[in-house]
């Protein structure tokens, strides 16, 4: 395990000659620290870390990264001195309590320790990355590594230049395989993500509009996402989406070996005869090098067929055999964020409230008419799409047209959806729009039948479950 030492080497360029204590965990809340912890005080725009080093300590924190000096009487080692501090280190004595490690820069700190840790080790690091789908294509991908390997992931969405250090600093000795989402706002962050954690396997998922407003176009963000690609070894593989032209193109952009995945026979791995079950998952056919094997596993949705295929991907180019992949597949823990619940009347809601993309919310909508019963989207604001922001609500609209029996909008955005479904042809009856949660929750509240069904979607800004969150506590 990381220890002491090896943060003091990585930032120093020079190594303690005494032992030093091993670091259990790194974090950067004070209130999930575990004794022997890292508490790295990042300062933040709303908030300041260093506010809270004696509650790490207080806690059982071991040491604090602070880059100015914090309030107490704490040991502080300041490693702006390079070599010098070394013999600080060695002349300290460390059982008088926890030590403050002062430098320039919390964050660049945090990232030289994660670098330097990542490659004393030998373990082999999967990327994840894409528009849509990344978190739980992690998930499931996981899931089917840890049938065969000891395997690491990040949790959550800790997938952007704080989270995937801090992820990577949970690795030891013990980890064969580490699955990393990559989070994508502006070119060049996924190459400093690969920096740090040298993927020798890279899986993009699709190219959408999320995050348009900040990158630009499709095309900025396909070049974002490719950098995992440029990152590969010869050795390494690529494991890309057939079905999605931008993706298909980025061949183009690696040296590693690339296999094809999708439902377009031309792809190396690919499946048929999708079968919707609803709640219960989906059922398909998989082709791959003259193989026909037959799956269902609980994923939710006709599109969820993508992500068995990454994580089909990912197993056979890792020689995993087919039993170890199903194994994965049928019994692995992955969590989707699209939860279903019922009501006190028994209608059922469909939570898809984390976020929102025209992709994400085309998929839900497919899911929607799958279902049995009377139909019912809730939909609100996409945020960050940038120029696409009017064609991707207006797509949303034209497919909920042909799904619900009933359309209610959210805010000035779903505006959009609502006039492009009754341009498409659903009823002026049967479409409500609203300005904000409240007037949803008391609309929904008078309305609700026992065997409606009801998708509930929006960008995470919109704090869309709040509305589950009414109607599932009821009285």
């Amino acid at each position: 395990m990381l220890t002491l030492a090896d943060m003091v080497e990585a930032l120093t360029g020079a190594r303690p000659h005494r032992a030093l204590p091993v670091i259990t965990e790194a974090v950067v809340d004070s209130r999930q620290v575990i004794p022997g912890a890292l508490f790295i005080a990042l300062p933040g725009q709303r908030t300041d870390g260093h506010t809270f080093v004696e509650d790490a300590f207080s806690r059982g924190a071991a040491c604090a990264l602070v880059q100015r000096q914090p309030d107490g009487n704490h040991p502080v080692i300041d490693l702006r001195a390079g070599a010098a501090a070394v013999s600080f280190v060695n002349g300290l004595p460390l059982h008088e309590g926890p030590l403050c490690l002062l430098v320039e820069d919390c964050l660049q700190a945090m990232q030289r320790i994660a670098r330097f840790w990542r490659r004393k080790l030998e373990v082999k690091v999967i990327g994840v990355t894409g528009s849509v789908g990344k978190s739980t294509t992690k998930e499931l991908v996981a899931d089917v590594l840890s049938q065969r390997y000891t395997t690491l992931k990040n949790p959550g969405n800790l997938n952007n230049e704080i989270g995937l250090p801090l992820t990577l600093l949970s690795l030891s000795e013990g980890h064969q395989r580490a699955v990393l989402e990559m989070g994508f706002y502006l070119p060049g962050e996924i190459a400093f993500l690969c920096d740090l954690a040298l993927p020798s396997i890279g899986v993009v998922t699709n190219i959408g509009t999320v995050h348009a407003e900040r990158a630009g176009d499709q095309e900025t963000i396909a070049r974002g996402k490719a950098e995992l690609l440029e990152a590969l070894p010869a050795e390494g593989v690529a494991i890309l989406n057939y079905d999605d032209p931008l993706v298909r193109q980025m061949a183009q952009k690696t040296r590693a070996r690339v296999l094809f995945y999708g439902l377009d026979p031309a792809a190396d791995l690919w499946a048929d005869e999708v079968e919707g079950l609803g709640l219960e998952g989906i059922r398909f056919r998989l082709h791959y090098a003259g193989e026909i094997v037959y799956l269902r596993v609980p994923l939710i949705g006709r599109h969820s067929v993508h992500t068995a295929l990454r994580a089909a991907a990912v197993g056979l180019v890792d020689d995993l055999s087919w039993q170890e992949i199903l194994g994965g597949m049928r019994t692995g823990t992955t969590h989707l964020r699209l939860m279903a619940v019922r009501t006190p009347q028994g209608a059922l809601l469909l939570d898809d409230t984390y976020n929102a993309s025209p992709e994400s919310t085309l998929a839900a909508l497919n899911l929607l008419e799958e279902l049995e019963g009377r139909k019912i989207a809730v939909l609100g604001d996409m945020l960050e799409l940038g120029r696409y922001e009017q064609s991707g609500h207006e797509m949303v609209g034209i497919r909920a047209s042909e799904v619900v029996d009933m359309l209610v909008s959210v805010g000035e955005r779903g505006k959009m959806i609502a006039t492009a479904a009754f341009q498409a042809g659903l009823p002026a009856a049967q479409i409500v729009q609203l300005e904000n949660i409240q007037q949803v929750t008391d609309l929904l509240r008078q309305r609700l039948l026992s065997g409606d069904v009801v998708l509930i979607k929006g960008s995470h800004g919109m704090r869309m479950d709040r509305i589950v969150t009414a109607l599932e506590s009821q009285p």
